[in-house]
């Protein structure tokens, strides 16, 4: 069975200035972080923040949001559409299910990628082909 961890929710502005008062006063992590009430690991995600901006660096909280999106290769794309443009029936899983036939049955791409992509082309039924400018 796994182990479970601590909880510790998101850490307020005002816990992060504790937290970093208490370590420029005390030097020691472990007081710091015991008197902010938030683990080491909260320290030391916020500490490069604070060490290139000082207390105006914990002012907003950390990103939760993805930073390097996952764009599909275009020769993926291209299959995608080919294959929709060949067989106009054919559908979102279906059109994944070919293209992993084709790689020995080894997923490559998403049904949800697949619609993405047909949307974008136009080729999903409903959608909109995108206007080139």
């Amino acid at each position: 069975m796994k182990k479970k961890g601590v909880y510790f929710r998101e850490t307020t502005r005002q816990q992060r200035i504790v937290l970093f008062e208490t370590y420029e006063a005390t030097g020691s992590v472990t007081v710091a972080c015991e008197k902010a009430y938030v683990s080491r690991r909260v320290f030391y995600d916020w500490k490069p923040r604070f060490d290139a901006d000082g207390y105006a660096g914990l002012e907003k909280p950390l990103s939760r949001v993805p930073h390097h999106s996952q764009k599909t290769p275009d020769a993926i794309a291209a299959n995608v559409i080919t294959l929709k443009q060949e067989h106009p029936e054919y559908g979102k899983r279906r059109i994944a299910h070919e293209l992993a036939k084709t790689n020995n049955w080894t997923p490559g791409i998403s049904y949800n990628t697949v619609m993405r992509i047909l949307k974008e082309h136009g080729l999903h039924p409903g959608a909109e082909p995108l206007k080139k400018s």
